[in-house]
């Protein structure tokens, strides 16, 4: 059963215990389902989540009770590891990113991915996003929600990563 009511809010400091747990539990689903290397080390360090917050980039999907369920990174500033690509973009238009997107992993929060990335296409309809190419549960998500796979961009820290766009 789906959490009803979910809504979009930006993160406030005092999520970040349940935001915490969130990433730790997605990591874990990471693992198990053959993506072991793409939120290695405790990815996102707690640091980073803390800059989002205070940036006003993180945000958080909550149910009825106001706890989050799901997070995100969400802005509609260019990302600078988009600007080479190995293959195309579907457009050079402004665009919306979503990183480090993840929910918690049980039935209840079953949809809140999806809820998340309509709620940022509602923000602006042209989106882009980056996955690493073992994550095949978010691959295919990807994919129901309309993303096409545009082609391989580098991190900074010169990983790959599978890039994908809607429009």
């Amino acid at each position: 059963m789906k959490i009803k009511n979910m809504k979009i809010r930006k993160s406030k400091p005092t999520d970040l215990p349940q935001i915490e747990e969130i990433y730790e539990g997605a990591r874990q689903f990471m693992r198990e389902s053959g993506n072991p290397t793409q939120w290695k080390n405790n990815h996102p360090p707690q640091e980073v989540v803390e800059a989002d917050i205070k940036n006003g980039d993180s945000y958080v999907c909550v149910g009825e009770d106001d706890k989050p369920i799901a997070v995100f990174f969400f802005t509609t500033k260019p990302d600078p590891t988009y600007m080479e690509i190995n293959g195309a973009w579907l457009n050079d238009e402004p665009y919306g990113v979503i990183h480090r997107i993840a929910r918690m992993n049980v039935d209840n929060a079953k949809g809140a991915g999806a809820f998340c990335i309509n709620w940022c296409f509602g923000q602006i309809p042209n989106l882009r996003i980056d996955t690493h190419e073992d994550n095949a549960p978010m691959l295919s998500m990807l994919a129901r929600q309309g993303f096409k796979h545009c082609g391989i961009i580098k991190l900074e820290n010169g990983e790959d990563r599978v890039a994908l766009q809607k429009i």
